[in-house]
């Protein structure tokens, strides 16, 4: 039982700097929570929850994963009128939109941003350009 709490200590203290770099989430933790918990007790509850929540995070960031855009942002990009853009090709979740559109920022919120693209209004990450969101009405 101590070897067990000495590894999972061990293991939270090896991954902690990374928390700094990573967002971290209640559901992430929790689930690092239950897993320390069966293995070490309390102690091992309180490291799993910091491994957990670190480790979620890191997954999103490797994934490169952009969290989805709260409710303001939308109703913000609904609003506006801007031209419409017409591209080739198809515009999907996960692609950057080409280069030749203009993407407008968000105001108040720097990681968001939008263009009108074939008609439909698209959520955009600024810096990679990647389709977020595509507003349907």
């Amino acid at each position: 039982m101590r070897m067990k709490l000495v590894l999972a200590l061990v293991a939270a203290t090896a991954i902690a700097p990374t928390a700094a770099l990573a967002q971290y989430t209640q559901e992430d933790a929790a689930h690092g929570a239950a897993a320390g918990g069966a293995v070490a007790g309390p102690v091992g509850a309180a490291a799993g929850a910091i491994v957990g929540g670190t480790v979620g995070a890191a997954s999103d960031i490797a994934t490169d994963i952009v969290a989805p855009p709260p409710p303001p942002v939308v109703t913000y990009v609904e609003r506006e009128r801007i031209p419409s853009v017409r591209v080739e090709r198809e515009v999907v979740i996960g692609q950057p939109l080409p280069e030749t559109v203009v993407i407008h920022p968000v105001p108040h919120h720097e990681r968001y941003a939008y263009a009108v693209v074939n008609g439909e209004r698209v959520i955009v990450e600024p810096h990679s350009r990647k389709v977020i969101k595509i507003i349907r009405k």
